[in-house]
């Protein structure tokens, strides 16, 4: 039998199958991640080209309504820029910054709850203690400290640096519910007969971690990781939204509702609300997917 008949025989690709949740959740997820990996070719118009901007052709509404345009179907903004097409833009910026932060909080994460589980003793004790300082801060308050700290430090950071300051700000938050969750299931592995038998042939404790132990903790964190990558775009188009986020040559979702609240109550709502309802939509779908991989992934809700 071969790998993908054993994939598409298993429980967990059943019970994806037969969740019409899980499976609308998926199709919005991966519309949504489709139009943000190919949005050169997706979107319309190129909303960061200053050369095509018309601001003649501002505020225009939805086409729908009196006095839009079939080519800016959902309006324009106050400069011009196609409305969707700056959404379908924004969200590869938000969802590429949230994905990258999460790698890298589960990467830190892993490892130290890992380290912390197996070692024990004042190593345990100290990684301990350090995320419970991390926990007594606000998630957001650490961000924007992070994000001014690293602002202060490089005052011209422009591309990758700024996308690079903001992913450490997200991920300094992250990374401390991956650290206690793989520390838990570790203190569980770890006292189990095949760590003992490693153990008692010689096998490294490295060794051990890597190539033993882990494999065994990763199902909680693939649930965590998903649901953390909602949580990652929140934080991101919250940073966004209060004017620290990624640079405004290239907005993310955060940016473009900033941008629009100010014009939300002299009419031109589309301007915040689309921006917005993406937000919504992907963190929603993604959200679902991680509740349905919780349960499919209990022994206990089958």
């Amino acid at each position: 039998m071969s790998r993908w008949q054993r994939a598409f025989d298993s429980d967990l690709w059943h019970s994806f199958r037969t969740s019409p949740v899980a499976v609308g959740a998926a199709a919005v997820a991966a519309v949504c991640l489709f139009c943000a990996l190919f949005a050169g070719w997706v979107a319309p118009h190129d909303p960061f080209d200053l050369a095509t901007l018309n601001l003649a052709n501002s505020r225009l509404p939805p086409a729908w309504l009196e006095g839009g345009r079939v080519e800016h179907f959902l309006g324009t903004d106050d400069q011009g820029r196609d409305i969707l097409s700056a959404v379908i833009h924004g969200a590869r910026i938000s969802l590429l910054v949230g994905l990258a932060s999460v790698l890298l909080s589960m990467l830190v994460g892993v490892t130290l709850g890992l380290v912390a589980g197996f070692v024990g003793g004042w190593v345990d004790a100290f990684i301990m203690r350090v995320c419970d300082v991390m926990l007594s801060f606000p998630a957001i308050l650490v961000a924007l400290l992070i994000d001014g700290v690293g602002r202060a430090v490089f005052p011209n950071a422009q591309g990758l640096l700024a996308f690079g300051v903001l992913i450490l700000a997200i991920s300094l938050t992250g990374w401390v519910q991956y650290a206690r969750t793989v520390r838990g299931a570790t203190l569980v592995e770890r006292r189990k007969e095949y760590v003992q038998a490693a153990r008692v042939i010689g096998v490294a404790p490295a060794r051990i971690m890597r190539r033993h132990v882990l494999p065994n903790v990763l199902g909680p964190v693939l649930v965590l990781a998903t649901i953390q990558v909602a949580s990652a775009i929140l934080t991101e188009a919250t940073l966004s939204f209060l004017g620290v986020g990624v640079p405004p040559t290239s907005p993310s979702l955060g940016t473009l509702i900033r941008v629009g609240n100010d014009f939300l109550f002299s009419g031109e709502w589309w301007i915040t609300i689309f921006p917005g309802a993406m937000l919504v939509l992907i963190a929603l779908s993604v959200n679902l997917l991680g509740d349905w991989l919780r349960d499919a992934l209990n022994p206990r809700l089958r």
